[in-house]
C-alpha cells in the first residue's frame, strides 16, 4: 500500500519534506501528545485531574457566561457545575481527601455578577 501510495505521488510536496525530524523533545516521554496539543491548537485542560479540570472552569464565571443570553440556561448551567463539583468530591479515591478541591459557586451571586456584565 505504502508503495503504490507513492507511486501515485500520494507523498510528495508534504509539509517538512526534506527537512530534519525536530527531535529536541523525545528525552521527554509525553513529547509526542505536548506536541500534537501545540502543533494542533489543543486546548490541554482536559488532561488535568478533575478538580484543577472545575477550579479553572471555575476561574472562568461570569465572564464565560457572558454570552448567553437566558437567565434560566446560566442558571442550568451553575447547577451542573455545583453537581459536577459534588460528584468529583465524591469520587476521589478511596474516601480519601484530595490535596486539590474544587468548589462550589453561589449560583444566585454569579448571576448577579452575570447580569451586571449583559447590562
Amino acid at each position: 500500500m505504502i508503495r503504490e501510495a507513492t507511486e501515485r505521488g500520494e507523498f510528495d510536496n508534504l509539509p517538512g519534506m526534506g527537512e530534519p525530524l525536530d527531535l529536541s523533545d523525545v528525552d521527554d516521554p509525553d513529547w509526542w501528545v505536548k506536541r500534537k496539543i501545540r502543533d494542533e491548537n489543543l486546548d490541554s485542560s482536559a488532561l488535568l485531574p478533575m478538580p484543577l479540570q472545575l477550579r479553572k472552569e471555575a476561574q472562568g464565571f461570569p465572564e464565560s457566561l457572558r454570552g448567553i443570553a437566558d437567565e434560566d440556561s446560566v442558571r442550568d448551567i451553575l447547577t451542573d457545575f455545583n453537581h459536577r463539583v459534588r460528584e468529583a468530591h465524591l469520587s476521589s479515591g478511596a474516601g480519601m481527601p484530595s490535596l486539590v478541591t474544587a468548589h462550589t459557586v453561589d449560583v444566585d451571586v454569579m448571576i448577579q455578577k452575570w447580569r451586571m456584565l449583559r447590562s
